[in-house]
């Protein structure tokens, strides 16, 4: 009877160490620092030369100034933040925003939950269509925005009988207390704006939700496989980017204590482009919320500093962010190749 023998067996192969596995180079790792962080640092620079240069700009008070004027774009940039990430984008809410502010002081007659919740209501709901004919029906982000945008801008029209009419926010009414308040100098805007930015970044970065969006960015094939709820995900954020829209607009209607028909116009570029500059990738894929903050604040402080130099009207401003925004791009595309190779 042969005996039974067992195969030689085989060396188990080693594991990786520190030395062998793949990791970044310097150079890629700088690349990926200054396409996170470069909209801070610009920032910090021209704050303390635009500082040096104007005394009246560090002043408090013109930080105060420059932070409540940038509250109420950056609520709007958080969502459109979240849009660009899952490869999206959100034409609609300058409209939406306008449309906000005067739904709010048209229902503020009827206390302060009327004048917060019909915006919320309403442009939700608009945020909801759009994710719906995008994510359920496939159609491109841009054509449906730009629909909803010529629709909530009819929407407003009508309501205000062609912008005739201007509904005001009565007086006594603590709805108005929410746009005018202060805390420390700061108005409430500036916090409300601060703290969806803190719930915004931990959403993004400490979520199950959070990372789907970057995963549906980056291939929504890819998303599908894993098993991610895609169209799902798609009409979340649309649904974020309306009520930001819309709560954007009720708080700059509180502050004024009016809903003003012609603004909101250009908003969703500006809202774009402190996106683009703050390093979240067009692609999509790739972002963060502290970077879009940083954004919003530099094109907040330029367009201060023009308002500083004084012999420069406002339409400058339009000017410098849109150079500006070409040289973040061009930058962009150089720093990802550079973290290719």
């Amino acid at each position: 009877m042969k005996s039974l023998t067992t195969a030689p067996s085989l060396p188990a192969p080693p594991r990786p160490t520190q030395a062998t596995a793949p990791s970044a180079t310097g150079r890629e790792r700088f690349a990926s620092l200054l396409q996170r962080h470069g909209a801070f640092a610009v920032l910090v620079v021209l704050v303390l030369v635009s500082t040096f240069v104007f005394p009246s700009f560090g002043t408090l008070d013109n930080a105060q100034n420059v932070a409540v004027q940038a509250s109420f774009i950056a609520v709007v940039a958080l969502g459109m933040t979240l849009v660009i990430i899952t490869g999206g984008i959100d034409l609609s809410v300058g409209s939406v925003f306008a449309l906000g502010g005067v739904l709010a002081t048209w229902a503020s007659q009827y206390g302060f939950w009327a004048a917060l919740l019909l915006p919320l209501v309403v442009c939700g709901a608009i945020g909801t269509l759009n994710g719906l004919l995008i994510a359920r029906a496939g159609m491109a982000p841009f054509i449906v925005t730009l629909a909803t945008l010529l629709g909530a801008r009819g929407l407003l029209l009508a309501l205000t009988h062609e912008g005739a009419t201007t509904y005001l926010v009565p007086r006594d009414s603590a709805f108005a207390e929410l746009g005018q308040g202060t805390v420390g100098g700061f108005g409430y805007p500036v916090l409300v704006a601060l703290a969806l930015f803190a719930v915004g970044g931990v959403v993004l970065q400490r979520t199950s939700f959070g990372q789907s969006l970057f995963a549906v960015g980056g291939s929504a094939d890819a998303a599908t496989l894993m098993g991610l709820p895609v169209a799902r995900t798609r009409v979340l954020v649309y649904l974020v980017s309306g009520l930001l829209a819309g709560f954007a607009g009720a708080l700059n209607a509180a502050r004024l204590s009016s809903g003003v028909t012609i603004i909101g116009s250009g908003m969703e570029l500006d809202a774009i482009a402190a996106v683009v500059i703050g390093g979240t990738l067009l692609t999509g894929g790739a972002g963060s919320v502290s970077g879009t903050l940083w954004g919003v604040l530099l094109l907040a402080v330029i367009q201060n500093l023009i308002n500083q130099i004084g012999s420069l009207n406002s339409s400058y401003q339009s000017v410098v962010s849109g150079g500006f925004l070409i040289v973040v791009v061009v930058a962009q595309r150089y720093l990802a190749r550079a973290r290719r190779t």
